[in-house]
């Protein structure tokens, strides 16, 4: 989940090492070479594994208790702000979350490249307790603007999956590029198995409750942060202000720096609106066509989660072989078939395709980030994993509103839209790999 400056023989990688001239020269990049090597490299891959699982299971545990709370709950001027339908208002503050992400990805990686891994980290995840902190206040005194506003402000940081990536693509060659950001994902999908559940088993204590508990998990990151990640900042002081290093540097750039990464963002973006469409939605199919509350999601939510983690787990086995994006086209072709069916399937059918689409997405997952670390390593891993990041959550954010209106007739147009754009970019996907490959 990128430079027509740059010649075309800079971005081929180098043998052996993943490695390029220009990705060593280039004053975007991150240190490509760490200072010294490490002595025990796979406890630094432990350490972000874990500092990933805990950071995720916060932001994954509000996942199924929203469709509870506005479309199953209370008639109050919450669910009902200004007379509008609850699923608009859910869309909404589905689409404000992503948004702030989108904001945040823009610059978060980059930043990371010019002033470390660790510092950025250290102040992102700070800034999204503060934001869980403020979501519960605001559903407890059921101030729905609030709400919104929160959810952005939390998203605004909550774009570390990137700073990570990057982090362990600067170990490369100590650390295997696609086996490291598969057992990275695994991480992530723990993490999105464990919160669902603490979210749906604390609903019904309070709807305040799991944006406490997902602040509450956020410190030990702070911790193990402290204690388990290298300092990395740059030895050079970095030149200029913030504010102009944020304009040189944003991940977005890249699409108007480098055509191929422009194709590339763009099949990105309509491959993502499909997988989006599962991830936020699915919860409200669970709700309109199989009648679950927030236990049932958090348990489907847990058995997709944990599909999806033993894929990780064996792609990290295999690597990514010869032809990473041929494999990753084929499998966003499943993914793809998985959405239409869903959009038709009977509701029992549907429960179990939910955690089995799960498959395909890792495995995608696994391949795109490792093959676009090596290909496009010139131009700095914070800005390329940034890239990935921000195209994510756009479609994120379209996909929200959208599916907001869509969902007022059934979530069932969500999905057929989802593996519509899905098989779309996967034919896409397709034509690149034989350009690209």
């Amino acid at each position: 989940m990128a430079s027509s400056r740059l010649a075309r023989l800079c971005l081929v990688p180098a043998a052996g090492g993943g490695r390029t001239m220009s990705a060593v020269l280039s004053p975007s990049a991150s240190p490509s070479v760490p200072p010294a090597p490490l002595r025990h490299p796979h406890l630094l891959l432990w350490a972000v594994c874990a500092l990933a699982l805990m950071s995720t299971a916060g932001v994954a545990l509000p996942y199924p208790i929203l469709a509870p709370i506005f479309v199953g709950g209370p008639v109050d001027d919450f669910t009902h702000f200004l007379g509008l339908r609850p699923e608009l208002l859910m869309g909404l503050a589905l689409a404000v979350n992503p948004a702030g992400i989108l904001v945040g990805s823009l610059v978060v990686g980059p930043m990371s490249d010019r002033y470390g891994r660790r510092r950025v980290l250290g102040i992102t995840i700070t800034a999204t307790l503060v934001g869980y902190g403020l979501s519960a206040f605001a559903l407890a005194s059921r101030d729905y603007p609030l709400f919104v506003l929160s959810r952005f402000a939390t998203g605004l940081t909550e774009g570390n999956v990137a700073v990570v990536r990057a982090l362990l693509a600067d170990w490369h060659p100590q650390l295997e590029r696609t086996r490291s950001f598969a057992w990275l994902n695994a991480s992530l999908y723990i993490g999105w198995l464990v919160g669902p559940l603490l979210g749906g088993l604390t609903l019904p204590w309070g709807e305040a409750v799991p944006f406490i508990v997902a602040a509450v998990v956020l410190v030990p990151c702070l911790v193990l942060l402290g204690v388990g990640l290298p300092d990395d900042r740059p030895a050079a002081r970095p030149e200029g202000g913030l504010l102009a290093a944020m304009r040189r540097q944003q991940s977005l750039g890249l699409v108007v720096q480098d055509p191929v990464l422009r194709h590339l963002a763009l099949l990105q973006l309509a491959y993502t609106l499909g997988v989006n469409a599962l991830y936020e939605f699915a919860p409200l199919w669970m709700l309109q066509q199989a009648g679950l509350g927030s236990r049932g999601i958090a348990l489907v939510t847990a058995v997709q989660c944990a599909a999806m983690t033993a894929a990780s787990l064996f792609a990290a086995r295999i690597g990514s072989g010869p032809t990473p994006l041929h494999r990753a086209a084929r499998f966003a072709v499943v993914a793809a078939i998985g959405l239409l069916a869903l959009s038709l399937a009977p509701s029992w059918l549907g429960l179990a395709l939910i955690p089995l689409l799960g498959v395909p997405l890792s495995f995608y997952n696994a391949l795109m980030p490792a093959w676009m670390s090596e290909r496009f390593a010139a131009h700095g891993q914070g800005r390329v994993m940034g890239l990935l990041t921000t195209v994510f959550c756009l479609s994120n954010t379209l996909i929200a509103l959208i599916g907001g209106a869509l969902g007022m007739l059934s979530a069932r147009w969500i999905m057929l839209l989802g593996g519509t754009t899905c098989l779309l970019a996967a034919i896409g996907f397709i034509r690149f790999a034989r350009r690209h490959s």
